[in-house]
């Protein structure tokens, strides 16, 4: 076993402060990973803070983590020492359930073994993610990362890439189709990027007119502002999908008659408390609300090979581990422009 440098936070009130990690001892089918940047998402707070359940304290969070491999061991073929690896919302599955066999991972019956503030597929091992030096996972679930970009930017991509990226591709989002993301935060704006990249005509959905501007410049063809009840009318009913980022309480009936016949609402965004839906939007335009977790492991090295390609990369502010706790209580206030990316060199 070996020691790394993590920030942690000790209970749902106490801010994250500095922790000495021991990581699990490497097997043969093991990578480490000496991490460079780790991106700071809206589930790192709501967990740290207790908002969706009871958290297995000491919790390190992160899960948008990218870095170089530092060791391998014996059996290990996807990665060699010195190359670019990331890791994503998860560590490990069952690998034997038919969401596994179905490159499902995140829907894994074991269930799976996410970044953190989970278990090791021995129901035991507490994991804990990337505000760290290091973090030690199995080959099957380190994904490789292109040399030449800025791992900065390619960080988010790890969580905020994937979850916007797979209910884009699963719908078939192409050159023509009707887009509108809903919240242009650290969510928001790699949906524009990516459905933009795809192809999409791409309307951004936000109830701050200072996000205007930056649609635009993101790959957006069309802003709408959301408390303009004209703009509601006249949008009403253009939308083949809309991918809803909005991690707070909102009014998503109000953005279902934006959807055209047969059209989807797919919620990213969890918001805790539960939202009020009628029947009657659902039912009369034959449309469709679902939810949409991360990627299985294929599908996110497929986003990361995308991304690449077409130069789609995350907007970062960097900053130090020592401003964590600030760039919690900033990105509540949406101050940030677009996510958050901690230097671990910095830890």
């Amino acid at each position: 076993m070996s020691d790394a440098r993590a920030y942690a936070a000790s209970s749902p009130t106490a801010p994250l402060a500095p922790m000495s990690l021991t990581l699990r001892e490497p097997g043969p089918k093991d990578v480490v990973i000496d991490i460079a940047y780790c991106g700071i998402c809206h589930s790192d707070v709501h967990t740290v803070r207790g908002e969706w359940g009871a958290g297995a304290y000491p919790i390190v969070p992160g899960h948008e983590i990218v870095g170089r491999v530092a060791r391998v061991g014996k059996k290990v073929k996807k990665v060699k020492v010195g190359d670019l690896a990331g890791v994503g919302c998860m560590v490990d599955s069952c690998r034997k359930c038919e969401n596994c066999r179905k490159g499902l991972e995140q829907h894994c019956f074991g269930p799976a073994s996410f970044t953190y503030n989970s278990t090791e597929q021995d129901k035991k091992t507490v994991t804990q993610g990337g505000y760290s030096s290091q973090i030690v996972v199995n080959e099957a679930f380190a994904l490789k990362v292109k040399s030449g970009l800025p791992l900065e930017r390619v960080a988010p991509l790890l969580c905020a890439g994937i979850t916007t990226y797979s209910p884009l591709k699963r719908h078939g989002v192409k050159k023509g189709t009707r887009v509108g993301v809903l919240g242009l935060g650290g969510l928001g704006h790699m949906a524009v990027k990516i459905a933009a990249a795809m192809g999409a005509k791409v309307t951004v959905l936000s109830g701050s007119q200072s996000k205007r501007p930056d649609a635009k410049k993101l790959g957006a063809a069309a802003f709408a502002l959301t408390k303009d009840p004209a703009v509601m009318t006249q949008l009403a009913g253009t939308m083949d999908l809309i991918i809803d980022t909005v991690s707070g309480p909102h009014d998503v009936a109000g953005m279902l008659g934006l959807l055209a016949t047969g059209g989807t609402l797919v919620m990213v965004g969890a918001s805790p408390q539960p939202h009020a839906i009628g029947s009657f939007p659902l039912i009369m335009g034959r449309r469709a609300i679902e939810g949409s977790l991360i990627g299985g492991i294929k599908e996110t090295q497929e986003m990361l090979d995308f991304c690449a390609k077409k130069k789609v990369l995350a907007d970062v502010e960097v900053i130090a581990a020592k401003d964590i706790n600030a760039a919690y209580e900033r990105m509540l206030k949406s101050d940030v422009r677009y996510r958050f990316a901690i230097d671990c060199s910095t830890l």
